[in-house]
């Protein structure tokens, strides 16, 4: 579940946005639309507990976010949210399984080994572990990186843009990649995007439009 109420950020020396509530049943997908600068990045960010809102309030998975100190929210966002960027943020330093590896860090936990391998086989990459990300194709480091999304078995998987560099064939795997990864943990799906291909391949999905009637000037995409 993923409900938001009342919500404004304002960035310094930047635009001011103001957002219409949202709310968004557990296991349900949502198309997040708006165009370039209309603020779809900004309102993930807030979703995520990855920016403080100035106003509002985001409920995720029963949780407050604004109620947590920065600390707190770094450790539950490990644990309860997956978060599929439009950069991958693979480490090139570290292998495909390592780079995984981090989110249990992130979170906090102990490492849990086969529930990285069973991440890596579920989206299958598995062959893939060892190898750096500059070894992997574009379709293989999404792989890896919609399995680090997963790891933690998340009550809520946010995803900016992720069929925007893809071909149709590609966009159309990483929706499926995406729907049935959120099915096997029962998340809530929210995708970002301003692709017409998404909302057509996900005819069933809720579809919350941000206007540029919420910004003054420009956000991110």
């Amino acid at each position: 579940m993923l409900r938001t109420r009342g919500l404004r950020y304002e960035y310094r020396d930047g635009p001011s946005l103001a957002f219409d509530d949202v709310a968004v049943p557990q296991g349900a997908t949502l198309l997040l639309q708006g165009g370039s600068g209309s603020g779809k990045s900004t309102w993930l960010a807030l979703a995520a507990g990855l920016l403080t809102p100035g106003a509002g309030e985001v409920v995720v998975a029963g949780q407050s976010l604004p109620a947590l100190s920065r600390a707190a929210r770094d450790a539950w966002r490990g644990r309860h949210l997956g978060f599929l960027p439009q950069k991958l943020h693979l480490s090139e330093a570290l292998t495909v399984e390592r780079n995984l590896a981090l989110a249990f860090y992130a979170a906090g936990v102990p490492e849990n080994r086969a529930a990285l391998r069973r991440a890596l086989e579920t989206l299958g990459v598995g062959a893939l572990a060892a190898r750096r990300p500059s070894q992997l194709s574009g379709g293989q480091a999404q792989r890896v990186a919609l399995a680090r999304t997963i790891l933690m078995e998340p009550a809520v998987i946010l995803a900016d843009e992720p069929t925007a560099s893809l071909d149709d064939e590609a966009a159309s795997n990483a929706l499926a990649l995406l729907q049935d990864c959120a099915f096997r943990c029962n998340a809530t799906l929210v995708i970002a995007t301003h692709d017409r291909r998404v909302q057509e391949a996900l005819p069933a999905a809720m579809v919350h439009r941000i206007g540029r009637h919420a910004a003054q000037g420009n956000a991110g995409a």
